[in-house]
């Protein structure tokens, strides 16, 4: 990259100091922003989560213990905030104007300071050693593999990448209509909200909150970012990182608190907008609570169909285990359901994916604790299908042997039950086989070739619409299923799969007033932006205008 750099243009004197700075400051420390090692913490060295508001770091009287989703050991201390302390929070984004902190025609110079400061952090997330670092803390709060958790950085990278230089004020970019007479025209903007609020889930700790939080910077507002306790630390460590590309630390405020807290604050200091990404039940809470003024990325009982065409057996098997099982099921675009053509039936496909559940294991952590589910709580999900007329368990269904992981959270080898689809359809199972288990889970079934209607009625009675999958290359087969669904990322061809979204397209579900995008300039403009239309209409005024008759 700096042999590019250098034979196009001459490097700014600001960013060779800058890079000068942190070559230096390597030498010295092992990372210039961060505060924690991550193969160090433990409990007799734990590691501090604090908070941002009004520009400067705080603590707090009251300290959340985070135990170690591996071992049980307390090892992260969270300075959460209670009730009695969000007034400062609440100040803060009430201080904030309905306009933001710029906009098209307000210190538009902050435009190209995010593009700088995204530029900064891209360089240095493309770092090997500090790709690592958060590769590796990922792996700590959040246990999975490293390819996985290197993922979410990768992603994250190439995101600020995307959005350095100019393409922050091209977020920006209006238009202008011509007028009905000489010196009149119509422009539109896209407009900040101002105060804003972002709160993200724990499954992709540093990737979900830095691409939102960063797209509602983009456009002009002051967000107050709330990540889950459990993994906050990560974003605790990026928010450093970030000041130390340069964003003005005033710009966002940073709390660690529980759900109520959090709640109160939102009823309080009333954002103009708020993103949820989690779970149904608070995010229809979310909506009640804020009178509508909310973007949600909530839950994903996520399918796919295998189309009638049968081709590269392996590689489709190896898709579904990585859709189903990666992060030990806990994306919100893991694949929950599987509708096997009969002609798959036919195969070893099933066998196929037996074979690679079996080979996931805690020791790499391609399988792992779950976070938001307890052993018992998924077992007796399972044995509830087992019960449905016809049903039989595929693989799994059985607790990880030998391992640490504290009973609050779940363990679970990876589990796949098959229930017939006519049983599925029933209205006393349809409930209880489309509930999202968040964990190395998901429900196969089959149907045969005039039993399409069938699955696409399955399909239409679900509430979630994130991700999706049609795997066939045969174009009628895609066009009669994409045609009758709805979901907001659907992969379709040979290839296709439910998981794995990149930075370079729009992620989020559809048919939904309320939904929130991710990730591409579409996806930030509807989320952290709103439209507003300027008339210009300066004259000059007609030769001889008398004043016309009353109307």
């Amino acid at each position: 990259m700096n042999r590019i750099l250098a034979s196009r243009t001459r490097v700014p004197k600001t960013a060779l100091s800058w890079f000068t700075s942190f070559n230096l400051s390597r030498s010295a420390h092992s990372l210039p922003f961060a505060t924690v090692e991550p193969e160090e913490i433990s409990g007799s060295l734990p590691a501090e989560v604090h908070n941002i508001v009004k520009g400067k770091w705080t603590k707090s009287s009251t300290w959340n213990t985070i135990v170690d989703p591996l071992n049980g050991e307390p090892f992260i201390k969270v300075a959460e905030i209670d009730e009695t302390g969000i007034q400062p929070f609440v100040e803060s984004l009430s201080n904030c104007p309905k306009h933001g902190l710029h906009n098209p025609f307000k210190s538009p110079e902050r435009y190209l300071k995010y593009g700088d400061i995204s530029a900064k952090a891209a360089t240095m997330l493309s770092l090997p050693k500090v790709a690592d670092f958060f590769t590796r803390l990922i792996q700590r709060v959040a246990p999975k593999s490293y390819q996985q958790a290197y993922g979410e950085v990768y992603v994250t990278q190439k995101f600020l990448e995307n959005f350095s230089g100019d393409q922050v004020r091209f977020l920006a970019r209006s238009f202008t209509v011509p007028g009905n007479h000489l010196g009149q025209q119509s422009n539109g903007y896209r407009w900040p909200y101002g105060p804003v609020a972002v709160v993200t889930p724990f499954n992709f700790p540093l990737e979900i909150p830095v691409l939102q939080l960063m797209g509602a910077l983009y456009m002009g507002n002051k967000p107050i970012l709330k990540v889950d306790s459990k993994v906050s630390l990560v974003m605790d460590q990026m928010m450093r990182l970030l000041h130390y590309c340069g964003l003005p630390v005033e710009d966002v405020d940073f709390i660690n608190s529980d759900g109520k807290t959090m709640n109160k604050l939102l009823l309080k200091a009333n954002p103009r907008m708020t993103l949820f990404t989690g779970s149904s039940r608070v995010a229809e809470k979310l909506v009640a609570d804020l009178k509508g003024r909310v973007k949600l990325e909530d839950a994903g009982f996520d399918w796919k169909i295998l189309g009638p065409d049968v081709h590269e057996e392996d590689y489709v098997a190896w898709v579904c285990d990585q859709d189903a099982y990666a992060c030990s099921g806990q994306k919100c675009s893991a694949q929950s359901i599987l509708f096997m053509h009969e002609n798959w039936s036919k195969t070893s496909l099933l066998s196929k994916m037996k074979d690679l559940a079996e080979r996931r294991k805690l020791e790499d952590l391609t399988v792992g604790p779950v976070l938001t589910l307890t052993t018992e709580t998924m077992l007796d999900h399972a044995n509830k299908l087992l019960q449905i007329p016809g049903s039989k368990l595929l693989f799994g269904g059985k607790p990880l042997e030998d391992h640490s992981i504290p009973p609050v959270y779940g363990a679970i080898k990876p589990t796949a039950i098959y229930v017939p689809l006519e049983e599925m359809l029933k209205e006393n199972n349809y409930e209880l086989v489309t509930r999202e288990i968040f964990g190395p889970f998901q429900v196969v079934t089959e149907y045969k070739k005039d039993q399409l209607p069938l699955v696409l009625d399955a399909l239409e009675r679900m509430n979630a619409h994130l991700t999706a999958a049609v795997v066939s290359n045969n174009p009628y087969f895609q066009q009669e299923v994409l045609g009758n669904t709805v979901n907001g990322t659907t992969y379709a061809g040979l290839r296709a799969r439910t998981t794995g979204a990149p930075q370079n397209h729009w992620f989020g579900p559809a048919g939904d007033p309320l939904g929130a995008g991710i990730g591409t300039p579409e996806a930030i403009k509807l989320v952290w932006s709103c439209h507003r239309e300027i008339i210009y209409d300066v004259g000059p005024m007609p030769k001889h205008w008398e004043l016309p008759p009353s109307t």
